[in-house]
C-alpha cells in the first residue's frame, strides 16, 4: 500500500509550526518530531493528572491507570509481556544500570562482547566492567564497509561468555544487523543478548518476542514520544539478574531496573506512541488485528517509503569523489541514516546547509570508535543526514539541491 505522506504529516504539529516553515528536518537520528497524541496526553497528565499516582483520589488513580496503558500498550506492540517493559529517564542510563547488574552477577574471568560499531552508551557501561575482572572482548566491523561479520563473532564465542551486545543498526554506518541470526549464535553458546535498538526503532517498531534477544532497549524521544528510555528485559534474565531498584520492588520485573522514580507525566504519554500507531493502522490498512501485527504492517509501510526516498540520496552522494559515504549504497537492508566522511569537518558542512533550510548534523555522534576503525578522523567528524517515514519527497529534493551548492 502506498503510504499517505500527507495524512502522516497532519499527526505531527512540526509541520504546521510557522517558524519551522521552509525547514527541512534532517537530523531524525537525533530525535524525531513528536506526534500529535503524544503532545495531547502529555499536556492532560500535566494538567489533571500531576499529582502522585496510584492514590485512593480520582485524578491519582487516572494517573496510574495511563501510566498502565501505556505499558501494556507498547509491550504489546513489541510482542513482550507487559511487565518485561521498563522505562528510564534515557537508554544510557538503562544500559549503565544493567551493566551494574551483570558486573555483580559475573565472576571474573566471564566475558562480554561488546563491538566497535555501537554507539557509546552500548558500549561504553560494559567495557567499563573490565576494571571487576570481567573479560571485554571486542567483534569488530569490516574496516571499508563498516559491516559487522557473523562468522567474527563465532570466533568469540566460548564457555566463558555470558553477554553479547550489538546494535540493531548503527547510528553511522546505518546497515541493519541481522539480529535473529546473531542472537541464535549467541544462544547457542550460552550467551544472552542485549540489542541497542535506538537507531532502527524510529523507523518501525521491532517485534522483540519474534527477534528473540533477551534485552532490547530504544529512546522514545526518537520514535515519535517523549524522552523515555524503553527496555525489554525477558523474564528469565530479568529475575536472574540482582535487583537495582528499591529493595521493597524486588519482586516486581518492570521496577527492578529503575532505581530512579519514573517521570509519570512522560510515561503515561508514551501511550500516544500506540494511539499513533493504531491510528496509521486504521488510515492505511484497517481491519480489526492484534497489536503486534498493526504494528508490523505500519513497520513496513514506514520502511518502504523510507527506502523509497533514501535510493536518490545515496546515489547522489556515492558519485561524488570528494564524498565517502559510510555504510552501504543500497537502500534495501539499511536505515536512512547516511553519513558523509568529507574533508572537512562534518559540523561546519551542517552549518552551511542550515542557510538552505536543512536541519542536519555534524560531529561523530558518539560512534567514535566505529570512525576511527573505518579510518575516519572522528575529531573532524562526519555529516550525518537521517531522516524517517514522515519526511516527503519535496524535502528529499530540497537537500539534493542544497548538497549540490555546498559540496
Amino acid at each position: 500500500m502506498t503510504l499517505d505522506t500527507a495524512w502522516v504529516r497532519a499527526q505531527f504539529p512540526a509541520f504546521d509550526e510557522p517558524s519551522l516553515q521552509g525547514q527541512a528536518f534532517f537530523e531524525n537520528a537525533g530525535g524525531s518530531y513528536t506526534c500529535k497524541p503524544v503532545i495531547d496526553r502529555l499536556f492532560r497528565f500535566y494538567t489533571q493528572r500531576k499529582v502522585q499516582p496510584y492514590g485512593p483520589y480520582a485524578a491519582s488513580m487516572l494517573g496510574g491507570t495511563e501510566m498502565d496503558e501505556a505499558r501494556t500498550r507498547m509491550a504489546a506492540i513489541l510482542g513482550v509481556e507487559g511487565d518485561e517493559l521498563s522505562f528510564g529517564p534515557s537508554t544510557t542510563q538503562n544500559t549503565y544500570v544493567l551493566a551494574q547488574a551483570f558486573g555483580q552477577m559475573l565472576q571474573p574471568g566471564e566475558a562480554i562482547i561488546v563491538t566497535n560499531q555501537d554507539h557509546e552508551a552500548n558500549t561504553g557501561p560494559w567495557r567499563r566492567l573490565a576494571e571487576r575482572g570481567i573479560e571485554i572482548r571486542e567483534w569488530r566491523i569490516d574496516p571499508e564497509t563498516g559491516a559487522l561479520n557473523p562468522d567474527d563473532l563465532e570466533n568469540l564465542l566460548d564457555e566463558n561468555v555470558r553477554l553479547v551486545c550489538f546494535p540493531h543498526c548503527s547510528n553511522v554506518v546505518g546497515q541493519v544487523n541481522p539480529v535473529v541470526e546473531i542472537t541464535a549464535l549467541a544462544h547457542a553458546a550460552g550467551a544472552f543478548v542485549c540489542v541497542d535498538g535506538v537507531s532502527y526503532a524510529p523507523h518501525g517498531f521491532a517485534d522483540i518476542g519474534a527477534l528473540g534477544p533477551d534485552i532490547y532497549l530504544f529512546s522514545a524521544y526518537k520514535t515519535f514520544g517523549p524522552h523515555q528510555g524503553l527496555m525489554v528485559i525477558r523474564r528469565a534474565l530479568g529475575m536472574l539478574l540482582p535487583n537495582q531498584g528499591h529493595v521493597f520492588n524486588g519482586d516486581s520485573l518492570y521496577k527492578r531496573f529503575t532505581p530512579a522514580g519514573p517521570d509519570h507525566a512522560q510515561v503515561a504519554a508514551c501511550a500516544g506512541m500506540a494511539d499513533y500507531i493504531d491510528a496509521f493502522y486504521a488510515h492505511h490498512v484497517g481491519g480489526d488485528t492484534g497489536p503486534a501485527a498493526r504494528a508490523a504492517a505500519v513497520h513496513d509501510m514506514m520502511r518502504a517509503q523510507e527506502t523509497t526516498l533514501l535510493q536518490p540520496l545515496l546515489d547522489a552522494v556515492k558519485a561524488r569523489n570528494s564524498v565517502r559515504l559510510i555504510g552501504p549504497p543500497q537502500a534495501e537492508g539499511r536505515a536512512p541514516t547516511v553519513a558523509l566522511a568529507l574533508n572537512r569537518p562534518g559540523a561546519e558542512v551542517a552549518a552551511e546547509l542550515a542557510k538552505h533550510g536543512i536541519m542536519a548534523g555534524g560531529g561523530d555522534f558518539y560512534a567514535g570508535r566505529a570512525l576511527t576503525a573505518m579510518g575516519v578522523d572522528a575529531a573532524r567528524g562526519v555529516l550525518r543526514l537521517s531522516f524517517t517515514h514522515y519526511t516527503s519527497k519535496a524535502e528529499v529534493d530540497q537537500l539534493l539541491g542544497a548538497l549540490d551548492a555546498v559540496l
